[in-house]
């Protein structure tokens, strides 16, 4: 029987791209033919939705997202449980991105930054990639811990509110599209929004490092298994994508592809999970977001 995944967005985005190369390699090495399905709309919604109401057949499986299970649940009624009726199988791979100033902002540390923005109340206007999505959430969350106050101004997706801050409109940006233009020098990067420092940026700590951010908040990607799902059939597939996610050929393809390879069994999956839940809904409550 041939492996199904449910990917809840539309072919060619960072979700699927990981999905499909990484889980056509497991299912190689499973020995077994995979069918993808994309099933988009309503932010991962619908295909969630679709998954959870699949009978049980042991190898329909859902790709995840940070958002999916982590923060949309705080803003709306979402029409699944992500802890009930999905159960972790492996995380696969995680996008990264920078905290970015334009050059005319005096900081070259998050501590410089957080002393001029507490200095200066109102001055700082951040870019995101639209309300409530995880790049509004990483300047809510800076804001909320350093204790100062940012303006936050939503765009419609990344690549303009980079191209504010490019211009000056806004002062900062928490967001991948900022890479290129940090390389290039047009950008200040203060601290990398990762678990770890990455190789590119070997001088740019991550946010953990300068005291912000302690619960991690990356913008990674999954595999679930609807509730009922066989627990060897989770393990197989767990073991084959770990596997996959092993090999160095495969981990620079998803690297290409902007992201890192960044496994986590079922257990460690589930337990960072919990943490980003509780995480992005301290955030959401306490900065009063609402997506109306």
């Amino acid at each position: 029987t041939p492996l199904r995944l449910v990917i809840p967005y539309p072919p060619g985005g960072p979700s699927d791209v990981s999905s499909r190369i990484v889980m056509d390699r497991a299912a190689q090495i499973l020995g077994q033919s995979i069918l993808f399905d994309n099933k988009a709309g309503a932010s991962g919604m619908i295909g969630a939705e679709f998954a959870k109401n699949q009978p049980v057949d042991h190898h329909t499986f859902l790709t995840t997202t940070t958002a999916m299970v982590c923060i949309t649940r705080h803003l709306q009624p979402i029409p699944f449980d992500p802890d009930r009726d999905f159960v972790p199988v492996a995380r696969m791979t995680t996008s990264w991105g920078a905290f970015a100033i334009h050059p005319s902002v005096p900081a070259n540390t998050v501590a410089e930054f957080v002393a001029y923005a507490k200095a200066n109340p109102g001055r700082i206007n951040y870019g995101s990639a639209g309300l409530a999505t995880i790049t509004h959430l990483f300047g809510e969350m800076l804001s909320l811990e350093a204790g100062i106050r940012m303006t936050h101004v939503p765009y419609r997706g990344s690549a303009p509110a980079t191209n504010a801050l490019l211009a000056g409109e806004v002062q900062a940006q928490f967001d991948q599209t900022t890479l290129p233009h940090i390389k290039a020098g047009k950008l200040r990067a203060l601290a990398m929004l990762a678990e770890v420092r990455q190789p590119d940026f070997p001088d740019v700590p991550t946010l953990q490092q300068t005291g912000y951010g302690k619960d991690g908040g990356d913008s990674w990607f999954g595999i679930l298994a609807p509730a009922g799902t066989s627990p060897d059939a989770i393990a197989r597939l767990d073991r084959a994508i770990a596997r996959a996610l092993a090999e160095p050929e495969l981990a620079a393809r998803v690297h290409n592809g902007g992201m890192r390879t960044t496994y986590l069994n079922p257990a460690d999956f589930r337990a960072r999970i919990d943490a980003e839940t509780a995480m992005f809904g301290t955030i959401i409550r306490k900065g009063d977001i609402k997506l109306t």
